[in-house]
């Protein structure tokens, strides 16, 4: 299995091995609710996601995303876009082992941050 969680370990997460997809996102949206230059996203159909403990608060960030972060530390873990409900956008860097899912395309290219 694939695992993952926040940073004080009270929602984890689990995905059944598979060949995703991982995008950098450069929306404003993800640059400004992870306070970071770009999002890594690995792309996961929802039935291959599974919370395996506390379940994340969700706050709407859109008409059409919600994102999910844990209540007690605030790590952002996935995202829910109503455009494609059946994926789960989950946040790399929460991933117990982000170095094995190196992004391989970006989108929201035109929102880029010049320095990046």
């Amino acid at each position: 299995m694939i695992e993952g969680g926040c940073f004080c370990g009270a929602v984890r997460y689990a995905i059944e091995p598979g060949e995703y997809l991982s995008v950098n996102c450069h929306c404003s949206m993800c640059r400004r609710i992870h306070a970071a230059p770009f999002v890594t996203w690995l792309v996961v159909p929802a039935d291959k996601f599974a919370y395996l403990a506390q379940a994340p608060q969700a706050f709407r960030s859109s008409s059409n995303g919600v994102r999910y972060h844990c209540a007690e530390c605030g790590g952002q873990i996935a995202c829910i876009n109503g455009a494609h409900p059946d994926i789960v956008d989950v946040a790399v860097g929460s991933l117990d082992r982000p170095g094995e899912f190196p992004p391989t395309r970006d989108v929201f290219r035109d929102d880029r941050l010049s320095w990046t």
